[in-house]
Formats: structure tokens, C-alpha cells, sequence
């Protein structure tokens, strides 16, 4: 099983190596647009809230001209990010805040525009908003405003990006890693399940076809020294053996393919587990104990729960020696329970959750003439876990094995 594991391991590096680094680029590749494309908008909307700033504050200084107000409201204090200018007809400046009285225009625009052009004052990189006063004889309001709070918020944000990225390109690449290494190993697993599912079920069914084969072959060569009923009765049986084998193969393609269906409803599982009881005294010559069957009531398909019941007695009924014993009970939380008991050998700790997996016999029952395919208790196990149970084998009082069945009550929510 280790060999298996560092083998599986060794083929799915490169695949996880691939998917790792094609998760991280597709990552990158999308951080990046989004990185660009949030730094473009965040920079565009605080230019456009400067923008609405300076506006507002010419359109102030305007209607205050308007309105021939002594003294339009040009005094800025100590702020370094706003610069306020009257432009005469001439665009020469009639009046201007205290922090660039005597220089030039900031910009050089025609009476009544209103416009943004950027430019140099002070070092550093403005905004500059032009408001027309109307009524007056070619003013002009100019005012700018700072764009150093844009660049720098732009620049911390950039900043981020640039370390943050990498960061989270390195725990995609870490989870990618981590996640995708058990899928492929599930991947594998269930590929090599297929693969050995195939070749067991391509060896259960070569002994049925060679018989049928042979028996056919014996009544070609000497016609005449076999009876039609000599020959058909092997052959039949050997028929019913090769059906039942592949009705159990479809029915657990249907469980991996998640294609089985079960037709719900209400029934009671004492019923079902009487009728085996009733087949197997007439199947075989075992003694078998139905006394402690009781009642139990369950959502569930009747028909499945009844090939349930029947792989279960005829796997105890093989292994076996004089007795049987099946019973039913509901516990207090409204599981209903099924126990199928035999005298037997009994299976060993080791071996009681891997007689549950496919075409898997323990070396007593392979030695047996009435040995099952190793599909039955599989079939078991797969219905049962549909209907929302699990089953299990333990030690039985009768000396052998107990296969113990539980199944979710009518009344439970399971």
C-alpha cells in the first residue's frame, strides 16, 4: 500500500506542479486587470471629488463678485492646496488669495470657460477650475487645488498592490497545492478502482462463459451420449450465475455513477426479514432462529432492502455451519436495526471493513463450492448507505460473524 501511495505521489507531481502554476498565472493575470483598473477608478474619482472642490469654491467667489460684494471670499489662511485668482478682461489678475498674490495666472483661459488643466505651482501638481462671473466685464475665477492627496493616496494604493499581490498569489499557489494534491490522489484512486473493478469483473465472468463454453462444446463433439437435459441443467446454471454477476456489476455502476434511484416507501423491514427467513429454510438445511425479529418500520425501497437481505443470508448461510439467526428491533432513537448471525468461523478484526469492498473473498470462502462473486456484501454496503444506514460486522454470540444492518426509522431524520 505505501509503494502504491509513493507511486500514485510520483505520477501526480507534474499534474499538480501544472495545475499549481496555471492557477497561480490565471490569478496574477486577474490581480493584475483588477489592480490596474481599481488604481485608474480611485484615481479618477479623488480627481473628481478635487475637481467638484474647486468648482464649488469659484462658483463661491463668483456669485460673491455677482453680487458686488465688498470683499470676495478669497482668503485661503495658511492652506497650500487651494490658490484663488481674479482674471481681469485682459487676463491679467485684478485679485488673487495671499499665497500667490503678485504671480502671474495660473492659467491661460478665454472669459466664461469653464475647464481643468493642470499646472506647476508651488513644486507641485494642481488642479485648476475656471468659473466666468456673469454680469461682470470678462472676469474670470481661477481656483486650484492640490493634487498631492490624490497622487499620494494613488501611490499607497499602488504600494499595496505591489506587495499584497505576490502575497496572495503565494497562498494561491500554497492552497492550490495543498487542495488539488488530494483530489488527484481521490482521482487516482478511483481511477485505479475502475481499472481493478474491470479486470476482476473480466475474471468472475470468464468462469461462467468457459463453462457454458465447455458444456457446449462436449454436447457438439458427442451429440448422442448426452441427454438435452444433462446438458441444459449445468448450462442454466451457469446462465443464472453469469445474469446475477452482471446485475450486481450494473447495480454498482449505477451507486459510482450516482445513477441509483430507490423507490421510497413505507414498509416494514420485520416483513422482508421474515420472507428471507422463510427462503432460507427452504434453500438450505441449516437451523434458523427467527424469534428475535420484532417490529421495525422504515421509508425504503422494498425491493433493494430485499436483495440487501438476501446477499446478507446467503453470505452467513456460506460460511455457516449448523445455525442461523436473523433479528430485528427498533432503539429508542427510532433507528430500526437488523442483525444477521452464524456460527461460522467468524471473520478476523482485520478483515471485517474490507469484506465490504468489491470482488474481495477471505481464503476460507474462495475455497468454498458455493462461494459468491465478492460483489454481494458490496451491494450491502452501497444500499444500505443510500438509504441513509451503514453496516458492519462484529463478533456473534452464535460463535461466528454478525452482520448488523442500521437503517434510519420511519420517524427519524437521518
Amino acid at each position: 500500500m505505501a509503494g502504491d501511495r509513493d507511486g500514485d505521489a510520483a505520477r501526480l507531481r507534474p499534474v499538480r506542479w501544472r495545475t499549481t502554476g496555471t492557477a497561480v498565472v490565471v490569478a496574477g493575470a486577474a490581480l493584475l486587470v483588477a489592480g490596474i483598473a481599481l488604481v485608474l477608478t480611485l484615481r479618477h474619482t479623488l480627481t473628481e471629488q478635487v475637481r467638484d472642490d474647486a468648482l464649488l469654491r469659484a462658483e463661491e467667489v463668483a456669485t460673491a463678485i455677482e453680487a458686488d460684494a465688498p470683499e470676495p471670499p478669497l482668503a485661503v489662511g495658511d492652506a497650500e492646496d487651494v490658490v484663488i485668482q481674479v482674471l481681469g478682461p485682459d487676463g491679467s489678475v485684478t485679485e488673487a488669495s495671499s499665497n500667490v498674490a503678485g504671480e502671474p495666472a495660473l492659467a491661460d483661459l478665454d472669459d466664461g470657460d469653464s475647464d481643468v488643466v493642470r499646472t506647476p505651482v508651488d513644486d507641485g501638481d494642481y488642479l485648476v477650475v475656471a468659473v466666468g462671473v456673469e454680469g461682470a466685464d470678462g472676469e474670470t475665477v481661477l481656483v486650484a487645488r492640490s493634487l498631492d492627496d490624490v497622487e499620494e493616496v494613488t501611490r499607497l494604493v499602488a504600494l499595496a498592490l505591489v506587495v499584497g499581490v505576490p502575497l496572495v498569489l503565494l497562498v494561491v499557489g500554497a492552497m492550490t497545492w495543498r487542495l488539488v494534491g488530494p483530489a488527484l490522489a481521490r482521482a487516482e484512486r478511483a481511477s485505479r478502482r475502475q481499472r481493478q473493478f474491470v479486470s476482476d469483473a473480466s475474471h468472475e465472468l470468464r468462469s461462467p462463459i468457459a463453462a457454458i463454453r465447455q458444456h457446449a462444446e462436449v454436447a457438439l463433439a458427442h451429440p448422442l451420449r448426452r441427454p438435452v437435459t444433462e446438458l441444459a441443467t449445468p448450462v442454466r446454471a451457469e446462465a443464472i450465475r453469469l445474469q446475477e454477476l452482471v446485475e450486481d456489476m450494473l447495480l454498482l455502476a449505477r451507486v459510482d455513477e450516482q445513477a441509483l434511484r430507490l423507490e421510497r416507501q413505507p414498509l416494514d423491514v420485520d416483513d422482508l426479514v421474515l420472507d428471507e427467513i422463510r427462503r432460507l429454510r427452504s434453500t438450505t438445511l441449516m437451523r434458523v432462529d427467527g424469534a428475535g425479529v420484532g417490529a421495525g418500520r422504515i421509508d425504503g425501497d422494498p425491493r433493494m432492502l430485499a436483495r440487501v437481505l438476501r446477499n446478507a443470508g446467503d453470505n452467513a448461510a456460506r460460511h455457516a455451519r449448523l445455525a442461523l439467526a436473523l433479528a430485528v428491533s427498533t432503539d429508542r432513537a427510532g433507528w430500526v436495526e437488523v442483525v444477521v448471525d452464524d456460527d461460522g468461523a467468524g471473520i478476523a478484526p482485520a478483515d471485517r471493513t474490507r469484506v465490504f469492498e468489491r470482488f474481495v473473498r477471505l481464503d476460507d470462502a474462495r475455497s468454498r463450492d458455493g462461494g459468491g462473486s465478492g460483489l454481494g456484501l458490496a451491494i450491502v454496503a452501497e444500499v444500505v448507505a443510500a438509504h441513509g444506514g451503514n453496516a458492519a460486522f462484529e463478533e456473534s454470540p452464535l460463535g461466528g460473524a454478525r452482520l448488523r444492518i442500521r437503517l434510519p426509522g420511519a420517524d427519524t431524520d437521518a
